[in-house]
Order: structure tokens, then C-alpha cells, then sequence
């Protein structure tokens, strides 16, 4: 090979329908990534890869289909030759002041067992390949409870601390895998249903940063960053306090 020529990188993104995982899978694909991109809607994940025909492949699964997840990213993996990074970017979560059922175990097989699922194929992978990076959009409600979306906010705290658990066991095991929690505050997908939105990102500035924070190997980074003063306060909110909000 031509000592000019460099290796081209490989991405999968997991939720690359709509939002942020959209965005984040066309701005890989512009700095030259090639990219494997899943979701439930196998029409939005052909819009992109009859743009990018050349440096996409799609997969159609619904990560709460556990028995579907693997074979699904083992496939995207062969088409691939191989992985650098892969990014979850698949969540749900909705308003539920009155605690319908449905609503907190969807958001629990979604945001508990197929992120866990996912987590676990990727750690293993980059573990016997010997180096990689995972990212998972998680999200600043998973510093506190929250009572409009319980299960939500709970199941962000679930994921931020199993990254943290990762970090832990590749800093052990290898010093080459890296992982990246991405707290987004409000950005402008159909995932931001507060009544009070404030200091909102747009998807391709939310890309932009969180690029930015994977290039850096960064292990927490809260979009946009003016978040992170939020997150501060949050967490130095006594319980006392906490509990009449």
C-alpha cells in the first residue's frame, strides 16, 4: 500500500433512523468511515444508503428483539471487514406521570436489555481484537430520578453506570478499548418531549460535539457542553430538596 494512503476506518451506528444516530452516521460516512447502520425502519435506513451506496450497509433489527442482535451485528461485522468504533444511539423514553405499565417496560427492553445486549457483543469483540471504542448517547436525566418519565431517567442511570463498569474492566483488561457517555441535555429530535426546552442543540451541532469528544477519546461529555454546569447543580441537590421539585 502507498505510504500516503491510510487504513479506512469502520463504524457501525446502532439507531441511525432518525436524530441524532442519523446525523452521527452521515458525518462518519463524510470523514470517510465506512459505515454500518441498523434501526427498526428499513426505509429510512435505505434513504441513506442509496445516498452513500459505496460506504453504507444497512441492517433492519428492533433492538428489544435480543435474539435478533447479534447475528444482526455480526453481519454488519463481515460486511464491514472489521470495526473501529461503534456507537448506540437506539433509546425510547416518554412521558408518564401516570405510570402506564407499557410505556416503563418498553423503556426498560430498550434502554436496559438491548443496550446491554449491544454493550456486551462490543466489549467482547474489542476485547479479542484487541482495541476499540464504544459510545452510547446516554443522558443527563440519569443523574437524578425524575417523576414525569421514571423508568427513563432510571434506566440512563442503569447505563451510565455499566459504561463506568466497562471503563473499569478495560482499563484491566486492555488499554486500548475506550468508552465514551454522551449525556445530551435538550436537542431537537422527537426524543425532547419537556414541557420547558431550553439551551436546545440542533442534531448536527450535537454530532458535531460528540465527534469531537469520541476523536478525543473523551469519557464524559455533555451536549452541548454548557449542560455540564446543569449536571453540577443536579447532582449537589440534596435529597431533602430533590424530593419536593
Amino acid at each position: 500500500m502507498p505510504h500516503n494512503q491510510t487504513i479506512q476506518k469502520k463504524a457501525i451506528v446502532v439507531g441511525a433512523t432518525s436524530g441524532i444516530g442519523r446525523e452521527l452516521a452521515i458525518s462518519l460516512i463524510s470523514k470517510n468511515y465506512l459505515v454500518g447502520i441498523t434501526g427498526r425502519r428499513s426505509e429510512n435506513l435505505n434513504e441513506i444508503s442509496e445516498q452513500y451506496p459505496k460506504t453504507t450497509f444497512t441492517s433492519t433489527f428492533d433492538i428489544t428483539k435480543i435474539e435478533t442482535i447479534i447475528p444482526s451485528l455480526d453481519d454488519l461485522l463481515e460486511k464491514l471487514g472489521g470495526l473501529d468504533l461503534l456507537i448506540l444511539s437506539s433509546g425510547y423514553g416518554d412521558l408518564n406521570e401516570n405510570l402506564d405499565v407499557k410505556i416503563e417496560i418498553d423503556t426498560i427492553e430498550t434502554n436496559v436489555n438491548g443496550f446491554t445486549s449491544v454493550a456486551i457483543w462490543t466489549y467482547k469483540f474489542f476485547k479479542k481484537q484487541g482495541y476499540g471504542h464504544f459510545a452510547v448517547i446516554t443522558s443527563i436525566a440519569g443523574l437524578r430520578g425524575g417523576k414525569v418519565a421514571p423508568a427513563y431517567n432510571a434506566s440512563k442511570a442503569y447505563q451510565i453506570n455499566y459504561l463506568e463498569g466497562l471503563r473499569q474492566k478495560a482499563n484491566k483488561e486492555s488499554g486500548q478499548i475506550y468508552i465514551t457517555d454522551i449525556r445530551p441535555g435538550f436537542v431537537d429530535t422527537a426524543m425532547a418531549k419537556a414541557d420547558k426546552k431550553f439551551w436546545m442543540a440542533s442534531t448536527l451541532k450535537a454530532s458535531k460535539q460528540i465527534l469531537n469528544a469520541i476523536e478525543q477519546k473523551k469519557i464524559v461529555v455533555y451536549v452541548s457542553e454548557r449542560w455540564a454546569l446543569i449536571a453540577l447543580i443536579l447532582k449537589l441537590i440534596p435529597k431533602s430538596v430533590y424530593k419536593k421539585m
